[in-house]
C-alpha cells in the first residue's frame, strides 16, 4: 500500500520501492555545483528531453526559491541524488540556482558554540 501523495514510489511496509541511485541513473556527482543552502527556483521554461517523475516533483517544489536541502527532504531522497536531479534541471534551463550568501565566517567560534548550545538544549 502506498502512502498518501507519494504515488508508486513508496510503500508503507517496505519503504522506497525504487533505490535512490536508480533515480539518478547511478550518477552520484551533479554537473552543477550546488550547496545544501543553494537556492533553486523554476524559470518557467519547459525542460527538453526525458525527465523522470522525481524531476517533475522537484520542479514543482521550486516554484518559489527553496534551498537544496529542503527539496531533498520533501522528495525523501539523499542529498547527493537530489543534487543530481536539480543539476539536470539547471542544465536544461528549467531551474536557476543561487549560491548561499554568507554574511559571517561559517567557522566563527561564537557561531559554532551557539549552534552547539542550541543542540544541547534540544537533547
Amino acid at each position: 500500500m502506498t502512502a498518501a501523495g507519494d504515488g508508486p514510489w513508496l510503500d508503507d511496509a517496505a519503504g522506497r520501492l525504487v533505490r535512490p541511485f536508480t533515480i539518478s541513473n547511478g550518477r552520484t556527482r551533479p554537473t552543477v555545483a550546488l550547496d545544501l543552502m543553494s537556492q533553486v527556483r523554476a524559470t518557467g521554461a519547459t525542460p527538453l528531453g526525458h525527465l523522470g517523475p522525481e524531476h517533475a516533483q522537484a520542479l514543482d517544489l521550486c516554484r518559489a526559491p527553496v534551498p537544496v536541502a529542503e527539496v531533498a527532504a520533501h522528495l525523501r531522497l539523499p542529498v547527493a541524488v537530489t543534487k543530481v536531479l536539480l543539476a539536470d534541471l539547471v542544465e536544461c534551463g528549467a531551474l536557476t540556482d543561487k549560491p548561499p550568501a554568507f554574511h559571517h565566517n561559517p567557522t566563527d567560534r561564537a557561531l559554532l558554540e551557539a549552534v552547539l548550545d542550541g543542540l544541547r538544549r534540544q537533547l
